[in-house]
C-alpha cells in the first residue's frame, strides 16, 4: 500500500493527564483549545488567568503572579490605543479589556484569586509556547503580554535566543519540584515576518524545550510536529491559512489523550464527553 502520511509517533506520556489532578493550562492558542476540551471532559482545569499568552517571558511573569498572587492595583492599568476606549495591563490579553480601571481590577483580581488557589494544588502544569519574539515597553522596561494597541514607538522587538528561553524554561520548571510539566510549541505559524522568521522562532522554542525536556518529570508533546508533517494539507487550517481548522484542533485532542492520558481513565473521559454533548443538545421547538 502507498505511504501517504508521515506519522509523528508520540509514544505514552511518563507525565500522566489524570482526573485526581489539578491543570494549569498556560500559553498560546493551543492552551486555550485543548483546555476548552478538559473543562468539557470535567477535568479540574485552570486555563489562560491572564488570557492567551504568546512568548516565553510573559509565561514566566505570568507563573509568578499565580505563585505569588499579589493583587493587580491602578499602577498596573493602562489605556489602549486606537481609540478602544478600553483599560486593561501590559500581563492581561485584551480579552480582558473593560471600560474603567475598577473594573479591569475587579475581573482580573477575581481570575487571579482563583488561579491563585488552583495554581498551588495543581499537579501538572502544561505551558504552550508561540513565539520567541518579545515586545518590550520602553518606558517601563517591562516585557509586554500583548501590547494594548499602543503606538510602535513604545515598543522595542526582540527575538530570544535559546539559552534565553530555555533559562526561562528550567528556571520554571526547576522552581516547581512538586509540579510536573508537559510542554508543547504552538502550531499556529506568526507570518507577521515572514516565513523564514517563523521558522527561526519555532526553531528557538523547540531547541530550549527539547533541552529542559528530562522525560521523567518534563516532557514534551509534538502538537507543531503533527500539524506541520502529519497534517500538512492547507485544508486543516481555517480561512486565515495560520491557525489549525477545528478539525485539526480535534484530532490534536486526539492523540494528546493517547499520549497522556492512562487506559484507566478513558472510560470516565468518554462518560464525561457524552454528558458535556447532551447538555449542551438543545431540543428541537414544535
Amino acid at each position: 500500500m502507498l505511504k501517504l502520511q508521515t506519522k509523528v509517533e508520540c509514544g505514552t506520556s511518563p507525565v500522566r493527564l489524570s482526573y485526581s489532578d489539578g491543570v494549569v493550562l498556560l500559553g498560546s492558542c493551543f492552551a486555550d483549545n485543548m483546555g476548552a476540551r478538559m473543562t468539557d471532559a470535567g477535568f479540574d482545569v485552570c486555563v489562560n488567568p491572564f488570557g492567551t499568552l504568546y512568548n516565553p517571558v510573559s509565561l514566566g511573569n505570568a507563573v509568578a503572579r499565580l505563585e505569588s498572587g499579589t493583587p493587580f492595583t491602578v499602577a498596573d492599568c493602562v489605556e489602549m490605543g486606537a481609540g478602544a476606549g478600553l483599560v486593561c495591563s501590559f500581563h492581561h490579553h485584551t480579552s480582558f479589556a473593560r471600560k474603567t480601571p475598577e473594573e479591569f481590577l475587579e475581573a482580573a483580581n477575581a481570575s487571579l484569586a482563583a488561579a491563585h488557589a488552583h495554581w498551588r494544588r495543581a499537579g501538572l502544569v502544561i505551558l504552550t509556547l508561540g513565539t520567541a519574539y518579545c515586545f518590550r515597553h520602553l518606558e517601563s522596561g517591562l516585557v509586554v503580554s500583548n501590547c494594548l494597541k499602543r503606538p510602535a514607538r513604545e515598543f522595542s522587538r526582540d527575538r530570544l535566543s535559546v539559552n534565553e528561553t530555555e533559562s526561562i524554561l528550567r528556571g520554571l520548571t526547576d522552581r516547581f519540584p512538586d509540579k510536573r510539566f508537559i510542554l508543547t510549541v504552538s502550531p499556529i505559524r506568526h507570518m507577521g515576518d515572514g516565513a523564514h522568521a517563523n521558522q527561526l522562532s519555532k526553531g528557538t522554542l523547540l531547541l530550549a524545550a527539547d533541552a529542559v525536556a528530562d522525560g521523567e518529570r518534563v516532557v514534551y508533546f509534538p502538537a507543531y510536529e503533527i500539524v506541520m508533517d502529519e497534517l500538512r494539507d492547507y485544508r486543516f487550517y481555517a480561512e486565515d491559512m495560520v491557525h489549525p481548522s477545528a478539525q485539526a484542533v480535534d484530532y490534536l485532542w486526539e492523540r494528546f489523550i493517547d499520549f497522556a492520558l492512562p487506559e484507566g481513565e478513558r472510560q470516565t473521559l468518554i462518560d464525561n464527553m457524552k454528558a458535556c454533548r447532551c447538555k449542551q443538545h438543545r431540543p428541537m421547538a414544535r
